[in-house]
């Protein structure tokens, strides 16, 4: 029997009422900010952006860096860390993190099914949760994406309205106040300084996919202003996979004379999303496109509605830059789930909010060049979960109803100290207070409300050596602490009690750009104590437990190579773009499983694309997606995948005019792989942890701007 619906509960109501307040206190805090900013410059042209000058106003946007001053920023950091402009998956489809995050050496991303709960994982972050994600901190212009106890999700994010994405991996994340073993993802998005004009695009291919996407931006005066709306629609690869995604993202900056900034953004999305179960092997193997009658009678979904609202003012001083800002976002989920051995809805309502303030200016200290950064960061959130019985998809008797609330307060400080113009000595540090405190509401099952702390101090040491024009060399010690989130938390007396994972983690790497050829290489090895580990059982709900002693450690190499120029006519060249890499996870002398692989994630992985591109403006090419050995699911390291290998290729036209049209060919010779799994203890013939990835697939678009 189907309970009465609660479309607007105490949070949501909550919500409704704070978030009107809220935007005027935004709006009232960003102007008293400006105020303060010092008196305008003498210039009467804002000048160009100089790799030797921080505190110069850019020529875009202040709040919003572009790209190119954006990677001069992040080729600072003494660690491992990139950025991938939009063009590189603009050219073809661009609808998951997967797509954008696909050739950055380090990230493991892939699909589930479509677009929902893609996995995304770096150096081993997060390697047992094949949903949503935890270990890595997910931004969107710098304002988190995560909920306030550190887990989150890539759904809100939509591929087409980011105009750049910064990757950090591990503590090279400090700059955003992060220390996780997986760092950090900044999607950053178009202003009306960057993308000034209109623009359509137009997507359209197999599993009856069509994305659609407007976006308009300009700059008049002191003012700019971006938006995009976007809308999704695919019937999905496998059975009951149907998604309809509609999203829209937008920012309005203002310029207060030469030395200060504010702009405030906003986002929404309306996620629906069929999904199916996972299969045992053989059932992925044998019939891919297959999911278990569950799936259907218990209407499985994951459902999401979003808005998210932020505020940035930045401004210049004599001694360096202030950035400061406030965010708050309100999400619903509704999320059926059916399985042989688990049925339950959870519906959840959140609230998430907090605020930010960073320093970095550069001084002489000894007669040497000295940069600094400090900053705080707090973050808080309130989430009203509730799990019902699963009535058909709908919701039946109740069976939890708690609040879930949580509160981070991070301080960190950097600074650079170079003691020869090419050399700086790196040292960091980062603080972090946490709370995670659960209100029982539900008590016919006896009280199981806890309130957790969680404190960690976690220094940073390295060097950079600039040894050549825009080529670095660079390692770095750093330490980190990953609380555990509520999804592991869980309600037992056995996960209540979880300790904070925390790493020690050495860096060495080196990277370069010049006319033709670009790279990126580093090697890490990270000791872990009380890896936090989700374990799937072959039947029943998920468990979390603490994992001792265990060995994170890769190489990772990436680069562009143009390798001819004028080959077959003047102006036209060929490039090779590799990402490749090389991850060693294991227990370190586990009294179970020993030395054993840890589960969830290839030794090898490699993405390579070739291209030829002609002066007239066409381009075409292959690539590759190749795992050479498969990977264990269990900690018993009894059951793999198969290893695979996928061809794709793309090739399109610019007209020059604003007119680019494209084709993208994904697994051309639909060969059946895994794309994602579960993790367990031991796995058996029944397991189900294997979800199959998409078979072939061919997507036209056309992009037009004006």
């Amino acid at each position: 029997m189907q309970t009465k619906p609660i479309p607007f509960l105490a949070v949501r109501r909550r919500a409704e009422t704070l978030m009107p307040r809220l935007a005027l206190l935004l709006l009232g805090t960003s102007a008293i900010l400006s105020l303060l900013a010092p008196p305008a410059r003498s210039q009467t042209a804002i000048p160009p952006v100089t790799v030797t000058a921080d505190r110069a106003e850019p020529a875009g946007a202040m709040t919003v860096p572009d790209a190119e001053d954006a990677r001069t920023r992040i080729e600072k950091t003494a660690g491992g860390v990139d950025i991938v402009p939009a063009e590189e998956m603009r050219d073809g489809r661009a609808s998951t993190v997967k797509d954008v995050l696909d050739y950055v050496p380090g990230v493991f991303a892939q699909s589930k099914y479509g677009q929902e709960d893609s996995r995304l994982s770096i150096r081993g972050s997060g390697l047992s949760r094949s949903f949503h994600l935890r270990g890595t901190r997910i931004l969107r212009d710098g304002v988190p994406i995560t909920d306030a106890d550190g887990a989150g999700d890539t759904m809100e994010i939509d591929p087409l309205a980011v105009d750049y994405t910064e990757v950090y991996k591990g503590a090279n994340a400090l700059q955003y106040g992060a220390s996780l073993l997986g760092g950090a993802v900044n999607f950053v998005s178009p202003t009306g300084r960057s993308q000034p004009g209109f623009l359509l695009r137009q997507e359209f291919g197999s599993f009856d996919t069509l994305r659609s996407q407007f976006g308009a931006g300009g700059a008049i005066d002191n003012f700019d202003y971006y938006v995009t709306p976007t809308y999704s629609h695919s019937s999905g690869f496998r059975d009951h996979t149907d998604q309809d995604y509609t999203r829209l993202n937008g920012n309005v900056g203002y310029r207060f004379g030469d030395g200060a900034e504010t702009r405030f953004f906003l986002s929404a999305a309306n996620i629906n999303q069929k999904i199916p179960n996972s299969l045992t092997r053989s059932q992925a193997l044998a019939s891919p496109s297959w999911t278990t009658p569950q799936s259907f009678t218990g209407n499985t979904k994951r459902n999401i509605e979003a808005i998210r609202g932020a505020s940035k003012t930045t401004f210049l001083t004599d001694s360096g830059e202030i950035s400061v800002g406030f965010f708050a976002a309100s999400k619903t989920l509704f999320h059926p789930l059916s399985s042989p051995s688990f049925s339950t809805v959870v519906d959840n309502e959140e609230i998430n909010g907090g605020g930010f303030g960073r320093w970095t200016g550069e001084t002489e200290l000894a007669g040497h060049r000295n940069e600094m950064a400090l900053g705080i960061n707090y973050f808080t959130g309130v989430n009203q979960a509730r799990s019902y019985t699963n009535a058909g998809g709908s919701r039946g008797s109740l069976t939890a109803d708690a609040d879930q609330i949580s509160n981070t307060f991070e301080i960190y400080g950097e600074n650079a100290f170079y003691v020869i113009p090419e050399v700086a000595l790196i040292a960091g540090l980062q603080g972090t207070m946490a709370q995670r405190e659960l209100q029982d509401k539900f008590l016919s099952n006896g009280n199981q409300s806890f309130d957790r702390g969680y404190n960690s101090i976690n220094p940073k040491i390295g060097t950079r050596w600039d040894f050549a024009p825009r080529q670095q060399a660079f390692v770095n010690l750093s330490w980190s602490a990953e609380p555990p989130p509520f999804s592991e938390l869980g309600t037992t007396a056995t996960t209540t009690a979880l300790e904070q994972q925390e790493a020690r983690t050495l860096e060495i790497g080196a990277r370069g750009r010049g006319s033709d050829l670009a790279w990126d290489a580093a090697v890490y090895r990270a000791w872990l104590q009380n890896e936090l580990q989700t374990i799937q059982p072959a039947s029943g709900a998920a468990v979390q437990q603490n994992v001792d002693g265990t060995i994170h450690q890769g190489i990772e190499l990436g680069g562009d190579w143009v390798f001819g120029r004028d080959l077959a006519a003047t102006g036209d060249n060929a490039m090779l773009r590799l990402a490749y890499t090389y991850s060693d996870f294991y227990f370190d002398g586990h009294p179970t499983y020993g030395n054993n692989d840890i589960p969830g994630a290839p030794k090898h992985y490699l993405r390579a694309a070739l291209r030829y591109s002609h002066a007239s403006g066409w381009y075409a090419g292959p690539n590759v997606e190749w795992v050479p050995r498969g990977y264990y699911v269990d900690n018993a390291n009894s059951a793999k995948t198969p290893a695979y290998a996928l061809l794709g290729a793309r090739a399109g036209y610019d007209f020059g005019n604003g007119l680019t049209l494209f084709v993208d060919g994904r697994n051309l010779l639909d060969r059946t792989y895994i794309s994602n799994v579960g993790t367990t203890t031991t796995a058996n013939a029944n397991s189900t942890l294997y979800n199959p990835g998409d078979g072939r697939a061919v997507y036209f678009g056309a992009e037009l701007h004006w």
